[in-house]
Order: C-alpha cells, then structure tokens, then sequence
C-alpha cells in the first residue's frame, strides 16, 4: 500500500488526525486540524486541500516574504515535486486528497481515451473554486467516510475532483465530451441487479462501470439519463428501500437488518433511515 509522503510529514509535525479513509482506486482523504506549526512540503505526489475551518493565520512562504490569504473554502493545490513551506500562526482545520500521476491519467485515459505523456498541474495557493467547495462540502465532508453505505459517494467524488483538476489546473485544459443517451435496456438490468446482489458490500463506482463495460465518467452520466439519480443517490435508495421490506415483512434484529442492508453499524443505519422517512427504523416498524 503506497505511503503518502505529506500524510506521513504531517504526522511528524504538530497536527492532528481527525478522520483517514483509502479509497479503492489508492485515492486517500485525509482531515486534519493544527495551529502554532511551520512545515515544509515537497512529495512524489499530488496534493489538494481545502480549508474547512479558520486559517486565517496560515501564511505560506514566497520570493517575496510570507504571505496569508486563508479562510473557509480556500483551497490549495500542490503538485508532485513542488516544494511549499507553511507558517501555521492559529487554528486551523483541513481536508487533503492525495493522489498520484497515475491516477489522473487514468481518468484521462477513461473520459477522453487518451493520456498525454505528463498532465503538469499548476501551483495553486488560497484559491477559490466553487466546484472544489462543493464537492468537498456536500460529497465528501457530508458523510461518515468510514461506513461502507458512503464508499460509492466517496470515490464518485474523487473521480469528480480529479476530472476538474485535469480540466481546469492542468497544461491540457480539455473539455468534457458529450455524453447522449442513456444505458442500453439489457446493460441497466444487468447492472441494477448487480447492485441489487450486494446491496450488503461496499459498491464502488468502478464495480457498477465494470458492468456496463463502461468509464466510469460514461457510466454516471448514462446511468443518471436512464434512472434519473446518480450512481451514488440510486444504491442508497435501494439499500432503504430494502431496509423497509425487511422492517415490514422479517423478524430479524435491527442489527442483521442494518449489515444485510450495507450499513456496517446500526447508528448510521438509523441516522440515514430517519433522515429518508423522519422516524427511527423501530418506530417506522411499529407503525408498519
């Protein structure tokens, strides 16, 4: 398992681990807080960050003195080799991705079937991007990255965030193809009754894509034409809805219900399931 040279740097240093999630594809997400630091950052890989909280004593070293520029939702990108000294003056809470060359390539050969020889990304400090924002806002901080339930959630998101940095802080700035249509009658069957067949493990977008023999950036896109709901927001679904048949209609233990429904714990088989019908899964039991 490959060791993510600005994870195991920041371990030395004074900040703290909140939350660590690997993805499938060897993707890592990491949260971080720290305050009173000063660390220099130069890795074999590739770095996004964005400020969750405070940081607005953070200053990074320049040709020309230190400079800040931090706050909520500010994001920096460090690419592979690129070495960049921080001055963590006060609180300051983050979230990093880190990724490599190959990962991006293989988005590229993915989306655009083709992968250019080197995909150089541009340096970038206290930067503001809305899509960044919300993909780490609403996708990856608004789920509990260790339930297996999020896994599909989580590496649909990291797909997303690699494909706007190829398309926007990338040398080859390539635009998005087309995607018309949806998935062919026989290849949506096969692919929901995939889903429907392990409903109880971890799905990953790459699994459902493999199905349809597909990318996994056509398959989203297909799949969202032919259902309506993305990849992510159909399987929970599905995993709900299998939860209320098995309320309704079995005597098994909230527990079995929760593991059979993909939730590897019965608290956030609870927290999803009141949130989709307002009531706990053993008050919606009573009442059915």
């Amino acid at each position: 398992m490959r060791r993510y040279q600005a994870f195991e740097n920041l371990s030395q240093h004074k900040a703290q681990l909140r939350e660590r999630v690997r993805l499938g594809s060897g993707i890592e997400l990491a949260a971080w807080t720290n305050k009173h630091d000063t660390i220099t950052q130069c890795c074999d890989h590739h770095t996004l960050s964005l400020y969750v909280a405070d940081g607005y004593e953070t200053y990074h070293k320049t040709p020309y003195g230190w400079r800040n520029g931090g706050a909520p939702d500010r994001f920096c990108l460090m690419p592979q080799q690129c070495e960049s000294t921080w001055d963590v003056r006060s609180d300051l809470s983050f979230v990093h991705l880190y990724c490599t060359d190959e990962h991006l390539k293989a988005i590229a050969l993915q989306i655009w079937d083709k992968a250019p020889a080197e995909l150089n990304l541009d340096e970038q400090t206290f930067g503001e991007d809305p899509r960044i924002t919300a993909l780490y806002r609403h996708c990856l901080l608004a789920c509990d990255w260790q339930q297996d339930a999020n896994q599909l959630l989580l590496s649909t998101s990291a797909t997303l965030l690699l494909t706007h940095l190829i398309q926007h802080y990338s040398q080859v700035r390539w635009q998005l193809p087309t995607v018309r249509g949806g998935l062919a009658p026989m290849v949506q069957r096969r692919v929901q009754a995939y889903i429907e067949a392990n409903l109880d493990s971890p799905l990953t977008l790459a699994e459902l894509a493999a199905q349809a023999q597909l990318s996994e950036y056509h398959f989203a896109r297909m799949f969202k034409q032919s259902t309506g709901l993305a990849p992510h927001q159909f399987v929970m679904l599905r995993r709900l809805e299998k939860a209320r048949e098995l309320l309704r209609h079995s005597p098994l233990p909230l527990t079995e219900i929760a593991l059979a429904c993909g939730f590897a714990s019965p608290s956030h088989f609870a927290n999803r399931f009141r949130a989709s019908t307002g009531l706990s899964p053993s008050a919606w039991r009573r009442q059915a």
